[in-house]
């Protein structure tokens, strides 16, 4: 028998047309068969992507467009045999990659450290035998057996279904397990979540059992379609990358039409060729911020780890600041925003009386709250008879087992089992006080269950769970506040309507006396019995998810949900979390394969805020969507099908205990609880190190603005030059080499989620920093050329000169980084003590200079000596000229913005 295709829309073949198309048999394949096939098409297994080594890690450190300047910056400086400036760079080259290679290097080991591989089975009919197999050795054509807990290992098409009901959540997001129709066909075009007559791969078995025919395997299965699109698919360019790259242009360009400038006024006052050159490589390579490349690793370094503390794995340094910079967060639903297991939440009385049920869903914690007017008698009563009856009529398990509390079986008996310990009663104990007679057992046919238990008198009474529609019949009765009632079947038919409008699963529980025997309990449906009321379940909201969703609001932050839920239950969760309010803001998957084009698409998701009935690659259109109405998205999910939603984000944000293989390596953060709120963590986090890295590059750019500007005036003034070559190197190591990195442990200021995310076209060198960058620049460089000329014109050397020049500047730079602290507060709001690393650093970076000039050997490379404490005194007055700048035009920029009302 040669080896058939793969099918693909096997849902619209009958099971027989399957089996043929597949050339396969319901007895299953021959050994023989099944290997010839293994070796056509190959392993049943996904690629996964392969960490990178350190040694990759490392040399990624070298890719930054800054750095290219500064390797330009090197070669330059070996070509006019300025060794000493291109070790300096070499060095700063070196350190930063170390810095960054062990910063991504442990992150990617911690992310790695998340992922447990199980090698799964597969039971298959082999040669008319079942036996268990690998799950990478299945091929197509074999037949698989499925029973409840399974993992489905490849995508089939049923053959038999017996109360099958699997959980796909981890591919369409839907939080209800889905019943399975071997029988059925359908429409080739069948949403993936109403394909009643195929098993997908990585999905798992809810109950019931099944068998089906594999009709693809690996990348062909809907889960290898979405990790092929995760591989193939291009990263999102992170939002300090795409800043720092127009931020690197900017400073080349204007580091090179200064340094052309300079040396067109040096050519044109008569110096050489040679001389010129060398003037303009030396400008720029002093100009050029080499300290910037260690700073901000350090800066994002410091950042990583603080998320790490908040919950929050970084796997590349670059996405630090990402989440800060985002405008929209479009979340996954099902174990993102809510727990991903049912939950009773209300219970609704016959006579319209509705309780709220309160606590945990996985733990007896919580109480159910009744509104006044039933006598409390009353309530309490109802109320244990109604969890004795969900109790009785279960097949689940929910118990403590090894001192926690554990579960089985199907989610809606879990729900009522864990309801039913909130008010004291267990099943253990309602069996042990009234035994087990007969059961009726859930069937889809059926759509109830019932069991029949001995009472302490001798007689029996029956307990009914199941839709509502099928446990009206049965009872003739209903439990009001005066006691039992005649029926109201059309009030409990509109009552369930109502309900499950607004999003909850309505489950009928009833109970009552049986006058029958035992033998015939399990061939006749139970009648005469009571309407005790109806549990509405619903998959929970996290407890932080609303406080996380409204912080992200007070951050400027946008945040919709995606989800694969039906639109009636994802507009209720949404309307919880105060997402969507109107139908208008919700929109479907139909709607959106609907929309002409991507004008249409983004037309339609930008007033959304719930996106309901999303297939995979539809979350994918979200994102585009958005991006293309100029938003910074963050993706958060945790399934595989949210994988290539992660990779199109600017950021993708994966949960780390819940969250599959496929969706922590799509993504760039981490969350290590799966708590929404450390998503919140995460933006504050990012904002801080952002702030920081506008910090830190304020500080380098606008000091070596200010070597600019001072050489620029002794230039055209056709004064010497002010500083050697080996003198700027020891201003830039000195103070920059120093503080610099000391500014990157910059506390937040505080108020980092109250204000908007920057815009996302914003560049860092924006008017602000032009504004700062300019004042600090003329101050200090002008302030240092009319000491120079001073002195010059006072009959001092011109060694002396520059010595003081120098002292000068590094005083400078030791009052301007405190400036630097914020862009808009005063340096006197600031508690120096917050960050004593840069207070202890300014300390280091003087005295480091002062010992320079105590120092004979070092003083004689540097060209510097002792001043007085009276010239050193003198020169700090000076220096703090531009504080009074930056504080002037705070003030002043202050006083505007609040005129502007910003």
């Amino acid at each position: 028998m040669s080896a058939p295709p793969p099918i693909e829309s096997a849902c619209a073949l009958s099971s027989a047309a399957a089996l043929q198309k597949l050339q396969s048999r319901r007895r299953g394949l021959t050994a023989a068969e099944a290997r010839e096939r293994l070796l056509r098409f190959g392993p049943n297994k996904l690629p996964r992507a392969r960490p990178p080594g350190l040694f990759r890690v490392f040399l990624h450190q070298f890719t930054s467009p800054l750095i290219y300047i500064l390797i330009a910056a090197a070669g330059f400086s070996l070509l006019i045999r300025e060794y000493s400036d291109a070790g300096f760079i070499a060095a700063v080259l070196l350190v930063n990659a170390v810095i960054g290679a062990a910063q991504e290097f442990s992150a990617q080991r911690a992310a790695d450290a998340l992922n447990r591989l199980a090698s799964a089975r597969a039971r298959v009919l082999r040669d008319n035998e079942s036996r268990p197999v690998d799950a990478a050795e299945l091929t197509p054509g074999d037949i698989v057996m499925l029973e409840s807990g399974d993992r489905v290992p490849a995508d089939l098409r049923l053959l038999e279904s017996r109360d099958l009901e699997i959980d796909e959540s981890l591919l369409t997001g839907e939080s209800l397990a889905v019943l399975k129709r071997a029988e059925c066909t359908l429409p080739q075009e069948s949403a993936l979540g109403d394909r009643a007559n195929m098993a997908f791969a990585g999905t798992l078995v809810a109950r019931g059992r099944g068998a089906g025919v594999v009709c693809a395997t690996a990348l062909r299965t809907q889960l290898g379609q979405i990790a092929e699109a995760t591989l193939g698919g291009d990263d999102a360019k992170p939002p300090l990358l795409a800043r720092m790259e127009s931020f690197t242009n900017s400073v080349a360009a204007l580091v090179g039409v200064g340094a052309l400038l300079v040396g067109a006024v040096s050519f044109w006052q008569g110096a050489s060729l040679e001389e010129v050159f060398l003037l303009a490589v030396a400008l720029a390579v002093a100009a050029i911020p080499e300290g910037l490349p260690v700073a901000l690793t350090v800066a994002l370094s410091i950042g990583m780890r603080r998320m790490a503390k908040r919950h929050v794995i970084v796997r590349r340094l670059l996405a630090v600041e990402a989440l800060g910079s985002c405008t929209f967060i479009a979340a996954d639903k099902t174990g993102t925003l809510t727990e991903n297991r049912l939950s009773v939440a209300k219970l609704a009385t016959p006579d319209g009386e509705e309780w709220e049920v309160g606590g945990e869903a996985r733990a007896p914690v919580g109480e159910v709250s009744t509104p006044a007017g039933a006598p409390a008698g009353f309530r309490l009563s109802l109320l244990r008879r109604f969890c004795r009856a969900a109790a009785l009529a279960n097949e689940g398990f929910f118990g403590r087992r090894g001192g926690e509390w554990t579960s089985h079986g199907d989610a809606v008996d879990v729900a009522l089992l864990v309801l039913a310990e909130k008010v004291g009663v267990s099943r253990a104990t309602a069996l042990e006080s009234s035994p087990e007679e007969s059961a009726i057992p859930f069937e889809s046919e059926r759509q109830f269950s019932a069991s029949l238990n001995k009472k302490a008198d001798g007689g029996f009474e029956a307990s009914v769970k199941g839709a509502l529609e099928r446990i009206l019949p049965m009872c003739d009765w209903m439990a009001t506040a005066t006691g039992d009632a005649p029926i109201d079947a059309a009030a409990l038919e509109r009552q369930g309507l109502r309900l499950a409008a607004a999003g909850y699963r309505v489950i009928g529980l009833a109970a009552g006396e049986f006058s029958g025997s035992p033998g015939s309990f399990s061939r006749e449906r139970p009648g005469g019995l009571t309407l005790l009321g109806l549990a509405c379940l619903i998959d929970p909201l996290r407890a932080e998810a609303r406080d996380a969703v409204a912080a992200c609001r007070r951050a400027g932050i946008e945040v919709a949900m995606v989800t694969g839920d039906h639109p009636m239950t994802a507009r209720a969760i949404g309307e919880q979390l105060g997402l969507a309010r109107a139908e208008s803001e919700v929109v479907t998957g139909p709607q959106l394969r609907a929309a002409a084009d991507a004008d249409g698409r983004a037309e339609l998701v930008g007033g959304a805020r719930v996106f309901a009935r999303m297939e995979p690659r539809q979350k994918t259109d979200v994102v585009q969507a958005l991006q293309s109405r100029g938003h910074f998205v963050a993706v958060t999910g945790d399934g595989a099908n949210d994988a290539p939603a992660l990779r199109a984000a600017e950021v993708g944000v994966a949960m780390g205990k819940s969250g599959t293989d496929v969706a922590r390596e799509s993504a760039e953060l981490i969350i290590t609880d799966d708590n929404f709120s450390s998503i919140v963590a995460g933006v504050e986090e990012g904002r801080i190190a952002y702030a920081n890295v506008r910090k830190v590059i304020f500080l380098l750019i606008s000091t070596g603005a200010a070597e600019l500007t001072l050489f620029a005036l002794c230039l055209l003034s056709g004064l010497p030059l002010p500083l050697l070559a080996v003198q700027l190197l020891w201003l830039n190591l000195v103070t920059n080499g120093i503080q610099d990195v000391a500014l990157a442990f910059e506390p937040g200021e505080g108020g980092e989620l109250r204000r908007r995310p920057r815009p996302p076209g914003e560049r860092i060198f924006d008017r602000l920093m032009i504004e700062r960058v300019l004042i600090s620049a003329v101050v200090m460089g002008g302030t240092a050329f009319l000491l120079f000329r001073a002195l010059l014109a006072g009959g001092m050397d011109v060694d002396s000169a520059r010595n003081s020049v120098l002292l000068l500047m590094v005083l400078f730079e030791n009052v301007h980084v405190f400036n630097s602290r914020s862009e808009t507060r005063s340096v006197f709001g600031h508690n120096p003590l917050r960050n004593r690393l840069l207070l202890a650093g300014t300390l280091a970076a003087q005295l480091a200079h002062i010992g320079a000039m105590y120092a004979p050997w070092l003083g004689d490379v540097l060209h510097v000596h002792p001043v007085s404490p009276g010239d050193w005194a003198e020169l700090l007055v000076m220096a703090l000229a531009v504080l009074l700048a930056m504080e002037t035009h705070k003030l002043v920029k202050g006083r505007l913005l609040r005129r502007a009302g910003v």
